[in-house]
């Protein structure tokens, strides 16, 4: 089973997004038995917090099935239990770096460079665009399960 991580700022909008979506995907493609997704935070602003209401309401209208989600932090434990972390920008590849300074095992990539798409994946709580954000997600998982999926 492929262990991936996703992880932004809060754990409230983007990586919580990509973990139900990936887990969507996961569903509708008969795939769940062998992937386990989760997501976190590289700060710890919204420890504890739900999905961001406006990002929530964008899964929902989408058909995502969301749970009740607890932000929490990356740690050094989660390096070594997941094979992938994958971040949305740039300002998260800097904050990760304060809780994991060494990426020994080469685990840990921007998801939009990953699966080849360009730009980072910007962050809805200052844009306000959630659909725009989730459409790219939603973009970049359908590459990276292809990908994925392709290595096997």
């Amino acid at each position: 089973m492929k262990k991936i991580l996703f992880v932004c700022h809060g754990n409230i909008c983007r990586s919580v997004t990509a973990e139900f979506v990936f887990k969507h995907l996961t569903r509708i493609n008969n795939l769940e038995s062998k992937y386990y997704v989760e997501s976190r935070a590289t700060t710890r602003e919204e420890i504890g917090n739900d999905i961001y209401p406006p990002m929530k309401r964008t899964l929902i209208n989408n058909g995502i099935n969301v749970l009740r989600h607890y932000a929490t932090q990356i740690t050094q434990q989660d390096y070594e239990i997941y094979d992938l972390i994958l971040l949305m920008d740039e300002e998260n590849m800097y904050g990760i770096k304060r809780i994991i300074p060494k990426d020994y095992l080469k685990k840990i990539f921007l998801l939009t460079e990953y699966v080849d798409v360009t730009g980072d994946i910007e962050d809805p709580w200052y844009s306000g665009r959630y659909e725009f954000v989730y459409n790219k997600i939603k973009e970049c998982l359908e590459r990276l399960m292809e990908k994925l999926e392709n290595e096997n």
